[in-house]
């Protein structure tokens, strides 16, 4: 599934979603986002209790480091066939990320974390971690991170250059997706019809954008989900 980036020894628990080894290599989890700030401490914890002195092996596809130092991997425990991302999402002490292009290994993350949220572990326990689009000042007040949003699609307007899902009457105060038109050719080519999402439920997620109201920008199909009606 992905290249070989050998292995190391965990000296340490950074945040969340990264750790460093005993080499001096800084490992950035792929495939998961952390989830809100108040139940990192939590995740860092379930992090800590996976990782934390023991040998790891990596694979990915691309160990150049990121902007921040740090190596984008898949990571397992040494003598485990589940991926440390896998076990997070399990336990409830992660959220499904972007990162992942490969479809099958994208599927078993969201098989992970859709066990973990119907059972109400971890992070779901609390019931806030997934905001009500219906609530723009709950969803404005985590800008800049990434959230998952679920509500009802009230209409679908295009202009030249962008697509806009809304989700209530007010279109510069409310919770709104926004599809760059470059991407529409993407979205049909999974099979979404994004014109015909008007009054269907949806669970969209990605990093949220103050302007007037909370913006969320959609880039790829594995940002959002078309709930069932019942």
């Amino acid at each position: 599934m992905f290249a070989e980036q050998g292995d190391g020894h965990v000296s340490a628990i950074i945040d969340a979603r990264s750790f460093r080894l005993s080499d001096g290599r800084e490992i950035r989890l792929a495939g998961i986002e952390a989830p809100p700030p108040e139940q990192r401490a939590a995740s860092i914890d379930a992090l800590g209790a996976i990782l934390r002195d023991r040998d790891v092996v990596l694979r990915g596809n691309d160990d150049a480091p990121d902007r921040y130092g740090r190596q984008r991997a898949f990571a397992w425990v040494a003598g485990s066939d589940r991926t440390v991302q896998g076990e997070l999402l399990a336990q409830g002490a992660a959220l499904q990320g972007l990162d992942v292009q490969d479809g099958d290994c994208a599927l078993n993350l969201r098989v992970s974390e859709t066990e973990a949220r119907t059972s109400r572990r971890g992070i779901w326990a609390a019931g806030s971690v997934i905001k009500n689009a219906e609530s723009p000042d709950d969803i404005l007040a985590a800008a800049g991170l990434f959230t998952v949003v679920e509500g009802k699609v009230l209409s679908v307007r295009q202009t030249s250059t962008t697509t806009y899902l809304n989700f209530a009457r007010s279109w510069t105060r409310g919770f709104a997706v926004t599809i760059p038109k470059r991407m529409m050719v993407v979205f049909e080519g999974a099979g979404i019809d994004i014109k015909s999402l008007a009054n269907r439920p949806v669970r969209v997620r990605g990093w949220i954008e103050a302007h007037t109201g909370p913006r969320m920008e959609l880039t790829q199909p594995a940002q959002i989900e078309i709930l069932s009606s019942n």
